[in-house]
């Protein structure tokens, strides 16, 4: 946590990779990753399930012990894993799809996007400049997020925060508001 905070502090963005599924793994590894995710402010984080490569150090291993069930998909958001777990595979997907809720649904979400901005302090000073692009982008996450989606709620109060209290900051809460979207449509597939 507090080498994640350290570079969040020196103005730079944390990009996550977590997986779940290792041999050593207990049945609180998914609130764990959930409470870390959250108290890190880590904005995107991406899960996955364990999978063992073709040619790896893993996958030499876990054949030799009978444990490869197939190839990998390759697809970190299917909810596949290509090897036999220690754990319980019922309870290691139902795990899975706990962090996936646990981080992006839109509660959590924006509470850890403005956790994030609440303390970042970008080394680039310049302002941001706008063009017709970014201004399409706005004026799409309004009337998308800010109107018709689920979480409209949480984008208008990070709209209005960000807009009041970290202006500076203001085009990053909607691009980070634009990501959510994202994330909550490719992670919506597996529930």
């Amino acid at each position: 946590m507090e080498s994640v905070k350290r570079v969040q502090n020196a103005g730079m963005e944390v990009l996550g990779g977590f997986i779940v599924g290792f041999d050593n793994d207990l049945p609180t590894i998914f609130k764990q990753q959930i409470d870390f995710i959250q108290k890190s402010g880590i904005v995107s984080a991406m899960i996955g399930l364990l999978n063992a490569p073709t040619k790896s150090k893993l996958y030499q291993k876990l054949i030799a012990e009978d444990r490869i069930l197939n190839k990998m998909s390759g697809d970190n958001t299917d909810s596949s894993t290509n090897i036999i777990p220690k754990m319980n595979i019922t309870d290691l997907k139902a795990g899975y799809h706990e962090v996936i809720r646990g981080i992006y649904a839109g509660k959590p979400f924006y509470h850890r996007v403005r956790h994030f901005l609440t303390d970042f302090e970008p080394q680039v000073k310049k302002r941001t400049r706008i063009n017709f692009n970014k201004a399409m982008a706005l004026v799409k996450s309004i009337f998308i997020i800010g109107i018709y989606d689920s979480n409209r709620k949480y984008y208008w109060r990070l709209f209005f925060w960000s807009l009041f209290k970290r202006p500076k900051l203001f085009p990053l809460a909607i691009t980070y508001s634009i990501y959510g979207y994202h994330y909550k449509r490719v992670f919506k597939k597996i529930g």
